[in-house]
């Protein structure tokens, strides 16, 4: 058999493989999500966004720049990956905000289709030029080099250089097409998507003392993601007065019930990014720790930041299922939501969950070695139907109960459901993960990522 023979043989081979697979895999349609795109917003009074195309993705109609900026300058705080291979744009906005203390921000310059992650200096350099652009074309004077005060942001694939010149060429155009309205907004929502299948936008009116504010938010992920912040990028903007260090502390405090409480697929991302401006164009006091406001403040952000997080998780890649893990009575909170993030990264888990199987042994099979303390004669598992009706009890005290397979299977086959564990140790505390099962697309979707 020749060389051709053997390929073709081994090829046909594959094919008889992976058709059986393909055909099971259409069984399980991935659910309609354009419900969740904002037809129309409330946006913060100063700021002027825009989302624009400048040739970093090969598609000309898609949208790969998006600008934020402020008519005044803003109060910044971001929170980054812990990822040791830290993308480009990650250390050169860690390094603004160390050196301006997180005060007199211009805006926000993010691109997609490229990650400029372990890129080297030269991938530095590039992070460099795109703050330094954003500051020029905004303030209209070039700034010198580390007195840059606009934060950068890249997601796309990692090891490769950006066009820097398409983006830096591209800014002023960007500046000056930007606008207010819900079009601008949503522009700058899609510019940062990437294998997501709706962009994610949202804002909200809220009252702090009497006096109104606006928030805004933008997300973008839909594979790579995996709590740690402390390919998804993320970031909010308010028009109320927040000093720099109240906007980070309730940024750190909402991120780690947010963004740092979802996963997709276990894998942490070189470029995950949460960054927050506040440019305080409503007026009002200014809102430091401690002061009447603050803890308004930080309850709105963190529910606000719950809301947009999950959207990230409903766009998993390949996800049919929007699932909330809830554990309860941990010794703390941090145990507790290890707890829930073993279960929402084990695969056996996952899996189960896209076959709509009820084998709630692979969920107490993570909480076992999810390695905090756990009481097993007293552990409790339940699924919890999202449309409010009676739960199914599926562990009770550590005894398995008699299950209704057919409940169990009509559960299951709903877009949303909540897993419920009680660890029984006595400790009253709780934390929750959103997360999504694990499909035949998804692999499909990383297998030919950057084809």
């Amino acid at each position: 058999m020749d060389v051709q023979m053997a390929r073709k043989s081994i090829l046909d081979s594959l094919r008889a493989v992976i058709a059986p697979a393909r055909q099971y895999s259409t069984k399980r349609k991935v659910p309609d999500k354009t419900r969740f795109i904002a037809t129309s917003g409330t946006y913060p009074k100063g700021f002027i966004v825009s989302g624009t195309h400048v040739g970093v993705k090969k598609d000309a109609s898609a949208l790969d720049l998006a600008l934020i900026f402020s008519e005044r300058p803003c109060s910044a705080a971001a929170v980054f990956t812990q990822n040791v291979f830290k993308a480009a744009p990650v250390q050169v906005s860690q390094l603004i905000l160390k050196e301006t203390s997180g005060s007199g921000i211009t805006g926000i310059i993010a691109n997609s289709g490229c990650a400029n992650a372990v890129t080297g200096e030269g991938g530095m350099e590039d992070a460099w030029s795109m703050s330094a652009a954003l500051d020029k074309s905004v303030l209209g004077t070039e700034q010198k080099a580390k007195e840059y005060k606009a934060l950068v942001m890249s997601t796309g694939v990692i090891g490769q250089r950006l066009p820097i010149e398409k983006i830096v060429n591209g800014v002023p155009n960007g500046v000056t097409v930007g606008g207010k309205d819900h079009e601008s907004w949503m522009n700058t929502a899609k510019a940062i998507c990437t294998t997501d299948t709706f962009p994610k936008l949202m804002s909200r009116e809220f009252t702090v003392n009497g006096r109104s504010y606006r928030v805004a938010g933008l997300a973008k992920g839909a594979g790579m993601i995996h709590p740690n912040m402390a390919t998804l990028l993320g970031y909010f903007v308010t028009d109320a007065p927040v000093t720099p260090n109240a906007l980070s502390s309730i940024l750190k405090y909402a991120v780690e019930r947010s963004f740092n409480s979802i996963s997709v697929d276990g894998d942490m991302s070189t470029n995950d990014t949460i960054a927050a401006l506040a440019n305080g164009a409503a007026g009002g006091a200014l809102i430091d720790v401690g002061t009447e406001g603050y803890e308004i403040l930080k309850s709105e952000i963190t529910d606000f930041s719950e809301n947009l997080a999950q959207l990230v998780v409903r766009d998993g890649e390949g996800a049919t299922k929007f699932v909330t893990i809830h554990v309860e009575d941990a010794e703390s909170f941090d145990e507790a939501k290890k707890v829930a993030s073993t279960i929402a990264t084990s695969s056996l888990v996952k899996t189960a969950l896209y076959g709509e199987d009820a084998n709630w042994g692979r969920i107490t099979c993570a909480i076992g070695y999810s390695d905090v303390n756990v009481n097993p004669l007293k552990t409790c598992v339940s699924f919890v139907p999202a449309d409010g009706s009676e739960e199914l009890k599926l562990l009770v005290n550590g005894e398995p109960e008699n299950v209704d397979e057919g409940r169990a299977s009509q559960i299951l086959s709903n877009e949303d459901l909540i897993i419920r564990v009680w660890l029984g140790t006595g400790g009253g505390q709780s934390a929750r993960i959103w997360t999504c099962d694990l499909s035949h697309e998804y692999v499909t979707i990383n297998g030919d990522y950057r084809s």
